[in-house]
């Protein structure tokens, strides 16, 4: 452990899995130290950075685990808003991949065409790309999408609010 960077226990970041390794929360390491010694929770996957007391040092935990299955009630479908679809998309056009904060929508089937305004057929784009594609779709105008439009099942929230980034390790824990 000797060399591994030091962390702060209110700002590190934990997915915590309900028993089934669905993905219920991000809370703080403080937390996610407090159920595992509960024993509440297990560890998961350690990130890399820890925790030092005199005596030890402890591999601060990156992903963990309730023991026990949480029920939560049905969640709604994330909301459809500008906003949402820009988050998902990585505030990047999804057509050349330049990162913007000022980006538009693009229907992927235009709506003259019968497309519908929801996640399946929207997606962020530049101006620029939005006018080279116009009222075509994107074979039509030769342009090729880098992600598909899709309805997002999880975000990620906290007690500080939506977070705009993850953990790489988490990525196979996430639908």
């Amino acid at each position: 452990m000797r060399g591994a960077p030091l962390v702060n226990v209110n700002s590190a970041r934990v997915l915590i899995l309900n028993a089934s390794f669905e993905p219920l929360h991000v809370c703080s390491v403080k937390r996610a130290v407090a159920l595992l010694m509960h024993e509440v929770a297990e560890r998961v996957e350690d990130g890399d950075k820890v925790l030092r007391s005199v005596n030890r040092s402890f591999p601060v935990p990156s992903v963990i685990r309730l023991k026990r299955f949480v029920r939560r009630p049905f969640r709604q479908r994330v909301a459809f808003n500008r906003r949402n679809v820009f988050k998902r998309d990585d505030h990047a056009c999804q057509y050349c991949g330049e990162r913007s904060n000022d980006l538009t929508l693009d229907h992927v089937l235009p709506r003259s065409r019968g497309g519908s305004t929801s996640w399946e057929n929207v997606v962020a784009c530049c101006n620029r790309c939005n006018a080279r594609k116009r009222d075509r779709t994107p074979e039509e105008a030769g342009m090729r999408l880098l992600r598909g439009p899709y309805a997002p099942r999880f975000i990620f929230s906290s007690a500080y609010g939506v977070l705009p980034d993850i953990d790489p390790i988490w990525v196979k824990y996430l639908p």
